[in-house]
């Protein structure tokens, strides 16, 4: 898991940087499971929050060459991805939608806009940041009866 899902990510990334163009962007996949825990998801949810140190300091260092960093963390999207058990499992697929503010699990059109949006020039400004993609999951808050 390390080797996939972060030391892939910084050697790609040391091997990108000597060819990448000035004021470029680098957009990072984390995951929702960095903010909150779910039980077996510790090495998977580790390497993700690895993914989002190493950003905040590519950020850093890369900032005088006008390059940002920044992290997108999906929540549970309906996918392939765990052998696509939220998107073809209807009990999972509730379980989360009922844990989402909006009321449903993501699908992919949820988050690539977002990370398409920050490849763009009105997005320059954006650096060394975690944006999820989650439709409000596992919000936490005080319930009135």
């Amino acid at each position: 898991m390390m080797n996939l899902h972060f030391k892939g990510l910084f050697f790609f990334t040391q091997k990108l940087l000597p060819v990448m163009a000035n004021k470029g962007r680098i957009i990072n996949i984390s995951t929702g499971l960095a903010r909150f825990s779910l039980p077996d998801k510790s090495a998977y949810a580790s390497m993700k929050g690895a993914i989002e140190v190493l950003s905040r300091y590519l950020a850093k260092e890369l900032g005088p060459r006008g390059i940002s960093v920044n992290v997108v963390a999906p929540s549970a999207i309906e996918t392939d991805f765990g052998g696509g058990i939220v998107r073809d499992n209807a009990h999972v697929n509730a379980h989360i939608a009922a844990q989402t503010a909006l009321g449903r699990t993501g699908v992919p059109d949820d988050f690539g806009p977002l990370t398409a949006m920050l490849c763009m020039e009105m997005t320059r400004w954006v650096n060394a940041q975690r944006i999820e993609a989650s439709g409000g999951m596992f919000l936490e808050g005080i319930t009135f009866s």
